[in-house]
């Protein structure tokens, strides 16, 4: 089982996870990217990546790799590595269909000694209480004896070109021993930065999970200090710079935390933990926290439009900056849409530029359209919401020049620009 030379690999989705690792992947195996969109099979086929991760050059220099929506293409393959999304509902609970849809097309071909990897982010026991008995239950096949599993969690980045799949170290875990080394020679393949075996699937998906929750309570932790500071009358910013002086002192900035990892996985292990009947508070604390600061931002901007005489009912305002992450085209989750609705509801115009973002996407998924912010095409107040290397180019006189009245808000929730030269041009500074 060890000896892997003939390894044919599929990777089950084709988003911002799987396309990274099936073209690495496809270096060294026989290796096919499968997902169910049919339209994101063909750009790929035609060394197009429309989520910005991989260019065509990198595309086409993985020379084992073949991409199909055609369940038939994948039958030969005996490792499956399934990267789908795990996303949330409306009440915040996990949504696991995209997983049990994934495991259930798997076992369909699933045969003997094949061995089914998951990457996509779960709580812990997911795996093996879930999406194991649909393999079993659909392949006919006993789980630890006729196939295995293993859980190796992602850690793609969006948008980051530094930090990219093979130089991050990767988790492996398997089913049984065998199988766990088997998995973790396999990633020592592509991934230079090394591997880190953990002792189980559980632990493996537990220390996936609290990754981010770590990353979101700190952020919400800068969140509330900020809430704090802005009543006491203190910049945060200024706050921040004066303590990162220590040492030891932990570099994290407020802001709006939104994308499809760092505001989703939270929930993932609170719901776990309500499971085996423990009340989570200081991670829900944490959720609350983050959640509102799009909507504490807009009252905040509001009220000092409203301070500087400004008629909100008559005022447009723009917001620089759609998607959830700097330098990169995803929308999904984004609390820039949020600031979008909250603005709405106080009856203000509201106009949104980003030169990431999808137009059709945008429309589609969230009704709104996009729109240029220049001195052409002018607004009463602007947000700058993301630090698109774009939108860090300008400067705050640039700024100031897409204002049509002496005395605009600005909202630096990036805190981009000098807060003193954006004061001398007449802009009213808010900032977490």
């Amino acid at each position: 089982m060890l000896n892997n030379k003939s390894d044919k690999i599929t990777v089950v989705g084709l988003g911002y996870v799987g396309l990274p690792l099936s073209l690495e992947f496809g270096k060294y195996y026989p290796t096919i990217g499968f997902d169910i969109n049919e339209s994101r099979v063909s750009e790929l086929s035609k060394g197009i990546d429309s989520t910005l991760e991989v260019t065509s050059d990198q595309i086409s220099q993985s020379a084992n790799l073949k991409f199909t929506s055609d369940l038939e293409d994948v039958k030969e393959s005996n490792i499956f590595i399934i990267t789908v999304p795990t996303p949330i509902d409306e009440s915040n609970r996990p949504d696991l269909n995209p997983l049990i849809s994934a495991s259930t097309t798997v076992g369909k071909i699933l045969k003997n000694n094949d061995i089914v990897v998951y990457e996509s982010t779960v709580y812990p026991g997911c795996t093996e209480e879930i999406c194991v008995p649909i393999l079993e239950k659909v392949s006919g096949l006993t789980f630890n004896h006729d196939f295995f599993c293993g859980y190796s969690p992602e850690r793609i980045n969006p948008g980051d070109k530094i930090n990219t799949i093979t130089t991050i170290k990767k988790i492996t875990s398997g089913s049984n021993k065998v199988t766990t080394e088997r998995i973790d020679e396999l990633y020592k393949t592509i991934i230079s930065a090394g591997t880190y075996k953990a002792s189980s699937i559980k632990i493996a998906e537990a220390a996936k999970v609290i990754e981010n929750t770590q990353r979101d309570l700190n952020i919400a932790l800068v969140n509330e200090l900020s809430v704090i500071f802005d009543k006491l009358e203190i910049d945060t910013m200024q706050v921040l710079e004066a303590a990162g002086s220590k040492w030891n002192f932990l570099p994290f900035k407020p802001g709006l935390v939104g994308g499809h990892c760092i505001g989703i996985d939270p929930y993932y292990l609170t719901h776990k933990a309500e499971q085996v009947g423990y009340n989570p508070q200081v991670i829900l604390a944490g959720r609350r926290i983050n959640d509102n600061m799009a909507k504490y931002s807009v009252e905040k901007i509001i009220q000092k439009m409203i301070l500087n005489g400004l008629d909100i009912k008559n005022c447009t305002v723009g917001i620089l900056g759609a998607t959830f992450k700097e330098n990169c085209p995803d929308i999904r989750n984004s609390k820039n849409i949020d600031l979008f609705y909250e603005l709405k509801k106080w009856g203000v115009n509201v106009v949104i530029s980003d030169p990431w973002a999808d137009p059709l996407e945008l429309e589609k998924e969230c009704n709104i359209q996009l729109c240029n912010i220049d001195s052409e095409n002018q607004v009463d107040s602007i947000i700058v919401a993301v630090g698109h290397d774009e939108f860090r180019a300008k400067s705050p006189v640039d700024l100031k020049s897409y204002c049509r009245v002496p005395n605009p808000v600005i909202g630096d929730l990036k805190s981009i620009y000098d807060k003193g030269q954006l004061e001398n041009l007449g802009f009213t500074v808010f900032r977490l």
